[in-house]
């Protein structure tokens, strides 16, 4: 059966989202451009990308409710029905999964009696799994309203989510203090986080994200690290250079240590070439 059309916002809320959405279109040349923050804007006001948001975010832009839906789809971090006040997302992607992010994942499910994507009773926590917070070397990793709880286990994820049905206060391991998923989605339409201190905190990636970074700007030098390619003789290196002595189960690299090959040792020639299974 066709849909109603869409229940209008009441004329406050409209004037209010009106006056918003005049400011997110001055940023832009052209006003199609203004379509993610304006859905992050109505998604402020209820939590998620309603139908009246869309056909708001569709007569502002002079732009299809079809188009405008297609946008709010293909994004995850647009929600298209109800959620809660704190989204959880766990990441399961491969690094955090082994190091125990599946294990999280599965333990809240237990605990908060949801699954993917679902809702405790409460409204309080939306439960879902990400694919990568691009934090591995915090590995695993939960994040709240993509605020970032790093090095978690499943008991310590299980705490979190008590506080915070609690109504007790959660500090991020990095970043600005938590606040709302309607705070967090106004933020992400381009507003002023007006909370003293919130701007000031900060927190960056780890030594291990860093490293090719700092590499490149000539900022970080590792040792050399030297592996005996045969018969346990170490190859000759820098006066620093730490000699490893390889285990019998360890795989040598060539990005360890230049290798002797046939070309170049003439104690171990590969002699003739021969034919295939010779």
């Amino acid at each position: 059966m066709p849909q109603l059309p869409a229940t209008p916002y009441p004329a406050e809320v409209r004037a209010r989202l009106d006056a918003d959405a005049k400011e997110v279109l001055a940023r832009y040349p052209g006003s199609r451009s203004a379509l993610l923050p304006l859905l992050h804007l109505v998604q402020s006001e209820e939590g998620y990308v309603s139908r009246t948001g869309i056909a708001f975010c569709a007569e502002t832009l002079d732009l299809t409710t079809a188009e405008v839906t297609a946008v709010s789809t293909f994004y995850s971090m647009y929600r298209r029905r109800p959620s809660g006040d704190y989204q959880v997302g766990v990441c399961t992607n491969t690094l955090c999964a082994v190091m125990g992010g599946d294990a999280i994942f599965d333990t809240l499910k237990e605990h908060l009696a949801v699954g993917n994507n679902e809702t405790t009773e409460d409204g309080k926590v939306t439960l879902e799994h990400i694919e990568c917070n691009a934090a591995c070397d915090f590995a695993p990793v939960v994040m709240v309203n993509w605020e970032f709880f790093d090095n978690q286990t499943p008991e310590s994820a299980t705490q979190l989510v008590d506080d915070l049905i609690a109504g007790r206060t959660v500090e991020p391991t990095r970043g600005a203090p938590l606040c709302s998923y309607k705070e967090t989605a106004r933020i992400l339409a381009g507003f002023p986080d007006e909370r003293p201190g919130a701007v000031e905190a900060t927190g960056g990636a780890g030594p291990a994200s860093l490293i090719g970074l700092k590499l490149a700007k000539g900022e970080a030098l590792p040792k050399a690290r030297v592996v005996s390619p045969r018969a346990g003789q170490p190859q000759e290196g820098p006066p620093d250079a730490q000699v490893h002595d390889p285990s019998p189960t360890e795989r040598l690299s060539s990005h360890d240590a230049p290798q002797q090959t046939s070309a170049s040792d003439p104690e171990h020639p590969a002699g003739p070439a021969a034919e295939e299974g010779e």
